[in-house]
């Protein structure tokens, strides 16, 4: 089967009440649109065709994949309008998947099950669901043989027609020939004054074709967004299934209503994760990693048995086995943590290597360094990287010791096994195995008094 695949993504979304098109609104800090298009990729099609036309540039500029096209709808006049702006990029033998930009969460395995009832018989496979409130969608009307005979707008719907519980979700799949065909014949001679996409499933009846039909196993898979309302409803529906699969896999979550997944997580065994923790980009988790409770993760890979405490938040890094980090630590990125390694509370660090066993436990920044195996930072030191232009190395070795209130300015090496006094500040190379301290003297004067308000 060839595959095309459009996508229709014009419309403005008045009810947002936002600048940013709707279907570039966030569904778990990801684009609605490029949620659609990931799918998409997953089929395989040879082209993805999207019908833009409400902040047309920025949508082209925000999503992305492969062999992604954008054809323009200068006016809005319909769904079977939009889905003309695509004629030029499909062939008569195409399969065309019709889908939604502002449908993010409709399953691969659904749209196969869709593509399969398409062959040269059956040009036209619909993609339905039956609701218990029906309100806005359109019916599919089926005659005594339960067969499809057309879809009715609510809008042009009768009494009896408004009874009906099976609606149209929008989404199908249908042969190149016939689409371009009915997409000819079609009319605005309707309540809307619009070219239904819908009004083709008649067509494809009176021409003597059997409608075939199919539905999700979810209703979250065919919810689109009108609103912050149901951007919000949708979100915590899938942040819930996000949660549920995790629990599956054997995690235990403190609570999973308040847990944010935006990106990928994949864990081992026995992780635990606390409330109110976020998780963006790719994150791997080890066994038997804990997580506390108000966290944030962003691109982190973690080794079996570490810890993060509370408020703690990592970025673009890798964290070792057995370590321990928080609470109130900041790792940025390029920070790379050997097994064993203690980040305490207060301290960042960024584009640092930490050697196995190595301490940085209290108010500290650790910045452009190499560091050593069983090295101890007393509390309040600095890596002092940054001379204004240029970043600077600092090169820590193994078992060195810097006390409390420490400048290292960079660039500067401590070698293997030296003693940094308290209060210093180390300008110059520091020799193994020696203490080395930079301080001023201390001085009393003598009949000071402090000063008193005039």
């Amino acid at each position: 089967m060839s595959l095309k695949v459009v996508i229709l993504a014009a419309g403005k979304g008045t009810r947002m009440r936002s600048s940013l098109p709707k279907v570039l609104q966030p569904l778990a800090q990801k684009p609605l649109l490029q949620h659609v298009i990931d799918t998409a990729e997953q089929l395989e099609p040879i082209q993805i065709v999207t019908v833009i036309g409400h902040g047309a540039e920025l949508v082209r500029e925000t999503v992305t994949g492969s062999g992604l096209v954008f054809t323009m709808q200068a006016s809005q006049l319909g769904t079977g309008h939009a889905v003309v702006q695509a004629n030029g990029y499909y062939e008569d033998d195409d399969t065309v998947l019709i889908l939604y930009g502002d449908v993010p969460l409709t399953a691969e395995s659904t749209l196969q099950d869709l593509l399969s009832q398409v062959d040269d018989s059956h040009p036209l496979a619909l993609l339905t669901i039956t609701l218990e409130d029906a309100s806005g969608y359109g019916r599919i009307v089926r005659d005594q043989h339960y067969q499809v005979q057309a879809i009715v707008e609510e809008k042009d719907a009768t009494t009896e027609e408004k009874a009906i519980k099976e609606v149209n979700t929008g989404i199908m799949a249908v042969k190149g020939q016939y689409l371009k065909k009915w997409l000819s014949n079609l009319s605005s001679d309707n309540a809307q004054g619009e070219y239904y996409l819908t009004d083709i499933i008649q067509m494809c009846v009176e021409d003597g074709f059997t409608v075939h039909t199919t539905q999700p196993q979810r209703i979250l898979e065919v919810l689109g967004v009108n609103d912050k309302i149901q951007l919000q409803n949708l979100e915590r529906q899938y942040q819930k299934g996000l949660a549920e699969a995790l629990m599956k896999q054997g995690t235990t979550l403190i609570d999973a209503d308040r847990l944010d997944i935006r990106g990928n997580v994949s864990v081992g065994m026995d992780v635990t994760i606390d409330a109110n923790v976020i998780f963006e980009g790719t994150n791997h988790l080890g066994d038997g990693v804990s997580i506390g409770a108000n966290c944030i993760l962003k691109n982190v890979t973690i080794g079996a048995g570490t810890v993060i405490h509370p408020f703690s938040h990592l970025e673009d890094c890798i964290v070792g086995r057995d370590c321990t980090i928080g609470p109130y630590a900041r790792l940025r990125p390029g920070s790379e943590l050997a097994d064993l390694v203690r980040i305490g509370n207060f301290v960042e660090t960024k584009k640092a290597k930490i050697g196995q066993g190595s301490k940085v436990n209290h108010l500290s920044y650790i910045g452009d360094t190499l560091m050593g195996a069983d090295v101890n930072i007393g509390a309040g030191t600095i890596t002092c990287n940054y001379d204004g232009v240029n970043k600077h190395l600092t090169e820590i070795g193994d078992r060195v010791f810097v006390g409390s209130d420490t400048q290292l300015v960079a660039p500067v090496k401590i070698n293997d096994g030296a003693t940094i006094g308290a209060g210093s500040t180390i300008t110059k190379e520091a020799p193994a195995e020696e203490l080395t301290l930079s301080r001023s003297k201390q001085l009393t004067i003598k009949g000071w008094a402090k000063p008193s308000k005039k």
